[in-house]
């Protein structure tokens, strides 16, 4: 603890260095530690520009020896957030735990839809209620390395352990079948994991005719997860109907109690278009290739998410608002606490 402090302490005295070198004065006025980041307060001087201390983004990067530094503003402050050399894994079991000790948060995650992602930057458990009114789709977009499998995975994990199947049914679409093997048992599935092109067309009409019986009986219960991975290279590969079909629920499945949970690494106006611009107000943004895809992707100018950390750190873009979270880590014991689920 000793070196871990006379380290921050360091780190601060040359970000304030490197800021009064380049006539942009500020004080680091405290900060915190994360499980993958290390965030400085920061208070500039009345005469600083804030604008001057984002551009100096890369001189502080090069002063402290990290691959990055990300300017923040958080809680009407401003932060200066590196990468931890020591950068460890948020158990997803560890924080199950830790919620099912919490009355309030226990009782929540068993609300039909709620699910459990993992922490904001303060440190504190995030739920997501899918097919609320602030989040009736998602998007979980992000490269390779940055976590989106994941973040499918842990929203599916967190489902299946807290609600029971006439709450929640899953439709799992895994054209990779790899990442999803662990719910392969699970009671929530209205069907066997879905990879081939042609099944999943099939059983995507077949939801689709599902949503509209709902809406002509009055029916939202159980709520049907539809989650899709890879969804850009599903549409290129189904054609025009599976398009057709993916747009219809997204555009009408919450009045039916349907929700999608789509995942791509492409995200790119060419191949999501105004599906994803019209109909997936909310987004679960991971480490993107550029500005151009974080804007994509995020829907927000200037998000940062080029900038992330990868392996689990997102932005979550609900309700026109944007939080950091780290996305909690399924290890393979979950896995068979799920398939222990599975075989009740």
């Amino acid at each position: 603890m000793f070196h871990l402090q006379r380290r921050l302490h360091l780190q601060a005295d040359r970000i304030e260095f490197v800021l009064a070198t380049h006539r942009a004065p500020a004080r680091v006025t405290g900060g915190r530690v994360t499980p993958r980041t290390i965030q400085f307060q920061l208070l500039p001087a009345p005469t600083t520009k804030i604008s001057r201390v984002e551009q100096l983004a890369e001189e502080i990067a090069l002063a402290l020896d990290v691959s990055s530094a990300r300017i923040v503003r958080h809680d009407g402050a401003l932060h200066i957030e590196i990468p931890r050399r020591d950068a460890q894994r948020l158990d997803f079991m560890e924080l199950v735990a830790q919620v099912r000790a919490d009355t309030r948060l226990n009782a929540a995650l068993r609300v039909p839809g709620t699910a459990l992602l993992g922490v904001t930057a303060d440190g504190l458990p995030l739920l997501v209620r899918l097919g609320s009114a602030d989040v009736p789709h998602i998007l979980i977009a992000g490269t390779t390395g940055s976590g989106k499998s994941q973040a499918a995975r842990t929203m599916l994990a967190s489902l299946a352990l807290f609600q029971r199947e006439r709450e929640i049914q899953l439709l799992i679409v895994d054209p990779k079948g790899s990442d999803f093997r662990a719910f392969d048992t699970l009671p929530h599935l209205v069907c066997p994991i879905v990879q081939e092109v042609e099944t999943a067309r099939e059983r995507l009409e077949w939801l689709g005719q599902e949503m509209e019986r709902r809406q002509t009986s009055n029916v939202k219960r159980p709520r049907i997860v539809l989650m899709i991975d890879e969804l850009a290279d599903l549409l290129m590969q189904g054609g025009r109907v599976l398009e057709e079909w993916v747009t219809r629920l997204v555009q009408r499945g919450r009045s039916a109690g349907i929700c999608v949970v789509a995942c791509t690494q492409k995200p790119t106006a060419r191949v999501l278009g105004a599906l994803v611009t019209a109909n997936f107000p909310a987004r679960l943004v991971g480490k993107v290739t550029s500005a151009h895809e974080a804007l994509i992707a995020t829907g927000m100018a200037k998000s940062g998410a080029e900038k992330l950390a990868g392996r689990g750190d997102f932005l979550l873009i609900a309700n026109g608002e944007k939080t950091r979270v780290q996305i909690a880590f399924l290890p393979h014991n979950a896995d068979d606490a799920l398939r222990q689920k599975g075989m009740r």
